[in-house]
C-alpha cells in the first residue's frame, strides 16, 4: 500500500481507500450505526457487527437497502474487514476483544469506546486499570494495530440525513505511524471530518474522558457539539 503520508502535509494524502472493508462491532448502537451510514455513503464496503448476527442484519436492513450495509456476528464481520472499529458499550469491551483476539489479529483496530458513568451530578469519566479503553484493547490484542479514534462524533449528527457535511476534527492516537495515518485519512473520508494526530496510545485517557464535558455542553446548550483544531 502507498505511504498515506505521501506529500507531506500535515493531513495524510494517500491512495484511494475505498476498497477497504470496514466492521464496525458493536454496530447496532446509535454510534455504530451512524459510522456504518458514513463510510458506506463514502463508498465502503461496510459490515455491522453483533453478538447475535440477526440483530446486525436487521441495524443494516433500518440503514437502507441502497447503501448495501451487511450484518454478521461479531467475530465473522471481524474477518471479513481490513480495519475493525470498535464501538461496543464499556461493559463488555475487554471481554469481546479478548475473545476475538485470533480474528483481529494483524488488523488496524479503531477503539472509539468511552468508559463513562452516569450519576444525580451528571456524566463522568470511569477509572480504567490500564489507563483508557484504548490502552485496554492494546493489552487484549497484542497483535493488532490498536488506534483510538472517533471518540467525540455525535451520532445524532451521524445519523441525520439532512446533515451532508460534518464540522469537526477526529482525534486520532496510536503507537504506530502507519496506522494513525491511515486512520486520519480514514476519517477524512467524511465530508467535512479532519483526522488530527493527537499522541501516543497513552495519552487516550484524557481524550476519552473529554467526551464527558462534550456530553455537559451539548445538555446545557441543547447541541451536538464536536471538536475543531485551531493553527493546523
Amino acid at each position: 500500500m502507498t505511504d498515506p503520508n505521501a506529500g507531506g502535509s500535515g493531513q495524510p494524502e494517500g491512495p484511494d481507500l475505498s476498497a477497504l472493508v470496514i466492521a464496525i462491532l458493536g454496530g447496532t448502537g446509535d454510534q455504530g450505526r451512524g459510522l456504518a451510514r458514513r463510510f458506506a455513503i463514502a463508498g465502503h464496503r461496510v459490515i455491522i457487527g453483533s453478538r447475535q448476527a440477526e440483530r446486525a442484519t436487521a441495524a443494516a436492513t433500518e440503514l437502507g437497502s441502497s447503501l448495501g450495509i451487511e450484518g454478521a456476528a461479531n467475530a465473522e464481520a471481524a474477518r471479513q474487514a481490513d480495519i475493525v472499529i470498535v464501538a461496543v458499550p464499556w461493559d463488555g469491551h475487554g471481554e469481546l476483544l479478548a475473545a476475538l483476539a485470533d480474528d483481529l489479529a494483524d488488523k488496524i483496530v479503531i477503539d472509539c469506546v468511552n468508559p463513562l458513568g452516569f450519576d444525580a451530578r451528571g456524566c463522568h469519566r470511569l477509572p480504567v486499570p490500564e489507563g483508557s479503553a484504548a490502552e485496554q484493547a492494546a493489552a487484549a490484542l497484542p497483535r493488532s494495530r490498536v488506534v483510538g479514534a472517533f471518540h467525540h462524533v455525535s451520532a445524532v449528527v451521524l445519523l441525520d440525513p439532512q446533515v451532508s457535511k460534518l464540522d469537526l476534527d477526529v482525534l486520532v492516537l496510536g503507537d504506530d505511524r502507519q496506522a494513525t495515518d491511515l486512520v486520519q485519512a480514514l476519517a477524512a473520508r467524511i465530508p467535512g471530518v479532519r483526522g488530527v494526530y493527537a499522541g501516543r496510545l497513552r495519552n487516550c485517557g484524557q481524550v476519552e474522558g473529554l467526551t464527558a464535558n462534550l456530553v455537559s455542553i451539548n445538555r446545557r446548550y441543547k447541541a451536538h457539539a464536536g471538536l475543531r483544531i485551531t493553527d493546523i
